[in-house]
């Protein structure tokens, strides 16, 4: 279970607590664990019933994983940082067991170790959202005169490297759209390369103009047009009205 496919880990958290996600540009609903996907428009029957594309893997996730919450929870301690024993009290509280019933369950004898553990766990959500927002607004902060974010700097790529990133992620021909976005950086920039050459030297372009020429690639569009800035394939003004290719 650790190995976790991309999509997991570059969708929403809001899909991630459904455990799938909708991909525009095939028109499907993609199950965030086992990567089973729904295509939309289509009928599903099951148990003389039938159900939409959406109403169905909502009935996967059900029938074949129990629930998101199940998955999550017996992820492996180093993605979720759970230890056994807290992923036992969620459980139970997820169930709807009240302290007094988990105390007994676990044999602690004691309502207000029971109430801590609850105090402990909401105390951990407060610190998870505030590392989240941290880490979002690092994301979003584009490094200024960094000449380590070049990214011919950083990595070296064979041209027969490139070539094999660049077919694996382009099934479809270097017009798109993308397969998937990956988070390993080596093969970001092989991608950003071929995408900033959709772009014409010295022309300025708006942001609108830069989003509409990467959301055929990617649904993510955003996150492109930050990285091809953020690995030094593209500039912009600081108020992010004007872009235009870095030579």
């Amino acid at each position: 279970m650790a190995d976790l496919p991309d999509l997991f880990w570059q969708t929403s958290l809001q899909d991630i607590k459904q455990g799938y996600v909708y991909k525009p540009d095939s028109d499907e609903f993609i199950c965030l664990i086992c990567g089973e996907s729904f295509s939309n428009g289509i009928i599903y029957p099951c148990h003389d019933q039938l159900f939409e594309a959406k109403k169905f893997i909502q009935y996967h996730i059900a029938q074949e994983h129990r629930s998101t919450f199940h998955f999550l929870l017996n992820l492996d301690k180093k993605i979720t940082g759970l230890t056994e024993h807290q992923k036992t009290l969620l459980e139970l509280f997820y169930e709807g067991y009240s302290d007094q019933e988990v105390a007994k369950a676990l044999n602690t004898g004691s309502n207000s170790t029971i109430r801590n553990h609850r105090f402990t766990l909401r105390e951990k959500q407060k610190q998870a959202k505030i590392f989240l927002a941290l880490m979002e607004l690092l994301g979003e902060q584009v490094p200024k005169n960094n000449p380590f974010m070049k990214a011919d700097n950083r990595f070296a790529i064979t041209e027969q490297e490139s070539e094999k990133i660049v077919k694996a992620y382009f099934k479809q021909g270097l017009s798109g759209p993308l397969a998937a976005f990956p988070l390993k950086e080596k093969k970001r920039v092989a991608i950003l390369r071929v995408l900033a050459a959709k772009f014409t030297a010295n022309k300025k372009y708006t942001e609108e103009e830069v989003n509409t020429r990467l959301k055929h690639f990617y649904s993510d569009y955003a996150l492109l047009r930050r990285l091809l800035v953020e690995y030094g394939f593209m500039d912009r003004t600081p108020d992010g009205s004007s872009y235009w290719l870095k030579l």
